[in-house]
């Protein structure tokens, strides 16, 4: 039975869910994993750079560098080359610091937004082409990256990946996205969220689109092939509470942007300028969800991270003192390399 219309979204797993999958390493992947990370040091920004903390931010999570080396299947040579062309993204893209307004119109449909959490504690984020309101430009991947980096903060601990549902009501050829946007998110997703797809669900796909998958079929790598279902019971995937009502849950979630987008931005902690009002603002886990953390472990809090405009003040400070000082006796910043 439905519950009464709301606007509120959940952020939190339903009490009792267990997180999954977790992992376990041995010493040989454990020295990899070492050795992984070691090797994205050497190639990082110099502390002068205003994004250097992001990337540090990045790097030292906890499931950063054990998902690069298992989407590489533990080989390192794979995973170097994985984990540098990702931080070149990261340094161009700059996804964890997409000013809210930048994309805020694209938000404004309910295109995409992200409500519940499955039965193994995945954050579910809900994409529905027919509700698309804007014209096809680098805004709307920005959009996207925006929703994926607040699904990863919603994530409790020990979670690393997170559940998409595309539902086709309404969708016609016209608001269905291009094969060439397709194989841009395709790439986004596989190339720089690794190990990030937990499932990809779609429903209520019309015969007139089937062509659309038969088209983007050739950029799906196996994995993410393998994690792709069509109308499946999704009550069997999403505890009954957690799944939105017209899809057979009982979450009545009614879609109201301005609700919405408070709640997102308030929960994750985001400022104005993309930044975090507090670093270790985000959603808390309730005690009665089973959460089982991952090596290496996580802390119980992370170090707050300026904002943009002080980290820029913090580095000119630094140049201007590094300026009255003798540089010979001075650390040099790290360059990068192969």
């Amino acid at each position: 039975m439905p519950s009464e219309p709301t606007t509120k979204i959940l952020t939190t797993p339903a009490d009792g869910t267990k997180i999954g999958p977790t992992y376990e390493y041995d010493d040989e992947q454990k020295a990899k994993m070492k050795e992984l990370r070691e090797y994205a040091g050497s190639i990082m920004l110099p502390e002068s750079d205003s994004y250097y903390l992001w990337e540090l931010r990045w790097l030292d999570k906890p499931d950063t560098i054990p998902r690069y080396m298992r989407a590489a299947k533990w080989n390192l040579a794979d995973g170097k080359k994985r984990i540098k062309g990702t931080l070149e993204w990261r340094r161009q893209f700059k996804p964890e610091l997409i000013p809210p307004d930048e994309i805020k119109i694209e938000d404004e449909s309910g295109k995409i937004l992200i409500d519940g959490f499955d039965k193994d504690g995945r954050p579910i984020i809900y994409m529905r082409p027919g509700r698309q309101n804007t014209e096809t430009s680098p805004r709307q991947l920005r959009h996207l990256v925006w929703c994926l980096e607040r699904a990863k903060d919603l994530m409790p601990p020990g979670q690393e990946s997170l559940v998409i549902i595309v539902d086709y009501k309404s969708t016609t050829l016209r608001t269905n996205p291009s094969i060439s946007v397709a194989s841009k998110v395709l790439t986004i997703l596989q190339q720089h969220y690794v190990e990030t797809l937990g499932r990809a669900i779609v429903v209520r796909l019309p015969m007139l689109l089937n062509f659309f998958y038969k088209g983007i079929s050739p950029f799906l790598d196996p994995v993410t092939r393998d994690k792709m279902r069509f109308n499946p019971d999704l009550l069997e995937l999403v505890p009954a509470s957690q799944l939105e009502a017209e899809f057979g849950g009982e979450h009545n979630f009614l879609f109201n942007h301005e609700d919405y987008w408070k709640q997102i931005i308030d929960t994750c902690g985001i400022a104005p300028d993309g930044t975090r009002v507090k670093e270790n603002l985000g959603p808390s886990t309730t005690t009665n969800v089973d959460v089982e953390t991952l090596s290496p472990e996580k802390s119980a809090t992370e170090p707050e991270f300026p904002s943009r405009r002080e980290s820029e003040d913090s580095m000119a400070s630094k140049h201007d003192h590094a300026a009255t000082t003798d540089l010979s006796l001075q650390p040099q910043p790290q360059t990068a390399h192969a």
